[in-house]
């Protein structure tokens, strides 16, 4: 299979992500994914991958594994 393409959203859906990762909520339930998704037009699916994606720069940068395994997250 080939490697899906990350998401690269246009500078106003990066600014809509951007807002809700770093003042909304960084893990985002099914129903604010959603509503995220229609505000940028982006899929559900791209929507997740982008705050997956982000949430893993955010943990680097923070000096945390990029994955958790705590609950406590």
């Amino acid at each position: 299979t080939a490697m899906e393409k990350p998401v690269i959203p246009t500078e106003e859906q990066l600014e809509i992500l951007e807002y809700h990762f770093c003042k909304v909520n960084k893990h985002p339930d099914s129903t604010s994914l959603c509503l995220i998704a229609a505000e940028t037009g982006l899929s559900e699916e791209q929507t997740l991958k982008w705050f997956k994606q982000r949430l893993a720069e955010w943990r680097k940068s923070e000096g945390l594994p990029s994955e958790s395994g705590s609950v406590r997250d």
